[in-house]
């Protein structure tokens, strides 16, 4: 039985607090985990037909409490252990305090490896699905469930989980990098007939938010919220009234939200004192270059390789050198692209993005042939509806495109000869 979208976004965002304070109160994230579901489904059946509680917050806690006691009464090797901690008469928590930072870095314990913390946040408290959290790692969906299996396990044996995590720069790096991934995937959805999920993208803000409330002074935390912001200013403009994806070179500019894009930049000037360094901070350099280019040909794209560069010398990985790739064309020319892109042919070879980057490419070398196939091959390799039929419309047009050529031109001399060059020469890569 589905619910309002109000009350979905309300559960969503009430989720990983009840997750919170049961595991700080009672220890076990397994039990408490399966209790919040509980919880969740009994909101989503009872909130319909009933309305909502008084209290939302306060019912779920008390609702998964119960199943979670239920729970620990039918584990029978638990029981001992459990039974001291419920026969406490702990009032339900009625203020509005948000536990869910607590749980980002109760999920990014230093006693996980990183991409198994990572992972588990992701699941648990980041509301995405096994497939999506694959698809962004560029992992199969079974290693990536076995990877979240290991994490709760180990999770499960831990200390002192939820002890000082703001001040642990690995805990906090991960906790970065979990806030990336969900406000990525909130962005430009992996999967499903929207391009987008405001939701998650919304929260992702509110959450950086609330972390550099906690952490003023650091540059990263700071970096990552402007280039949220910045990024995120674009919303308006990257889809058309019936859902299609306009990419960046399409859209129009007049409607991307100023003032983000004034407090993003405000933000990253905030960062420069302490020099340009972090990932994050050069992510939002990009995204302010491309945020202050009234058109899309004043874009500098010279400088934006040249910060892709930056990144990839401090921290390499396939997806910086796609999009180093795309700023390479755009300053050296499409055969230069081509070139960085064949480095992360491999790496990348699960993506759709490889695949797109390279039809764009050979568009823009007049390679009508070659891009077709790369538009149609991404195509048929991304789950999101959106994307995928703006390759194939591209790739489309591009059919209808050398038909017309063929008609007026006659039958070619000599078949194996390719044009070069082309009236799509100097587009921007398909990025949104």
């Amino acid at each position: 039985m589905s619910t309002a979208p109000h009350t979905e976004d309300l559960l969503r965002e009430l989720a990983p607090q009840v997750l919170g304070v049961l595991v700080r109160r009672f220890g076990d994230f397994d039990l408490a985990e399966d209790a919040v579901q509980d919880a969740l489904l009994a909101a989503a059946t009872q909130w319909r037909t009933e309305g909502l509680p008084g209290n939302p917050r306060g019912w779920l806690i008390q609702v998964a409490q119960r199943r979670m006691a239920d729970a620990v009464r039918a584990e029978v090797a638990r029981r001992r252990r459990e039974t001291t901690v419920f026969v406490r008469d702990v009032p339900v928590e009625a203020t509005g305090r948000d536990d869910t930072l607590d749980m980002y870095f109760l999920c990014c314990h230093p006693d996980l490896p990183p991409a198994g913390a990572i992972a588990l946040t992701l699941r648990a408290v980041g509301g995405l699905s096994t497939g999506e959290i694959a698809a962004a790692f560029l992992v199969p969906e079974a290693t990536m469930a076995q990877r979240i299996s290991r994490a709760k396990k180990r999770l499960a044996g831990t200390d002192r989980p939820f002890a000082d995590g703001a001040n642990d720069s690995a805990r906090l790096s991960a906790v970065l990098q979990v806030l990336y991934v969900i406000f990525t995937e909130g962005h430009t959805s992996s999967s499903g007939a929207g391009l987008r999920r405001a939701d998650l993208s919304a929260e992702a803000i509110r959450l950086t938010r609330a972390l550099r409330a906690l952490l003023p002074a650091n540059t990263e935390v700071t970096g990552l919220l402007a280039l949220m912001l910045l990024t995120d200013a674009r919303r308006a403009a990257r889809s058309g009234p019936h859902g299609e994806l306009i990419p960046l070179h399409e859209q129009d500019r007049s409607r991307w939200d100023r003032t983000q894009i004034t407090e993003g930049l405000r933000l990253l000037t905030a960062t420069m004192p302490a020099g340009l360094s972090g990932p994050y901070q050069i992510q939002a350099a990009i995204a302010g270059l491309h945020a202050q280019a009234a058109r899309f040909e004043d874009t500098d794209w010279a400088r934006i390789l040249l910060l892709y560069t930056m990144i990839e010398r401090t921290n390499p990985n396939p997806m910086v050198t796609l999009n180093r790739a795309v700023a390479t064309a755009m300053v050296h020319g499409p055969a230069a692209g081509l070139a960085v892109v064949d480095a992360v042919a491999e790496p990348l070879a699960r993506s759709h993005r490889l695949a797109a980057v390279r039809g764009h490419l050979h568009e823009m070398t007049g390679d009508d042939a070659a891009a077709v196939t790369h538009y149609q091959l991404a195509a048929k390799q991304t789950a999101s509806v959106p994307e995928r039929d703006y390759l194939l419309l591209r790739a489309a047009r591009l059919r209808s495109r050398e038909a017309v050529s063929a008609v007026r031109s006659g039958p070619r001399e000599q078949p194996g000869v390719e044009k070069v060059g082309g009236p799509n020469s100097g587009k921007a890569a398909p990025t949104h």
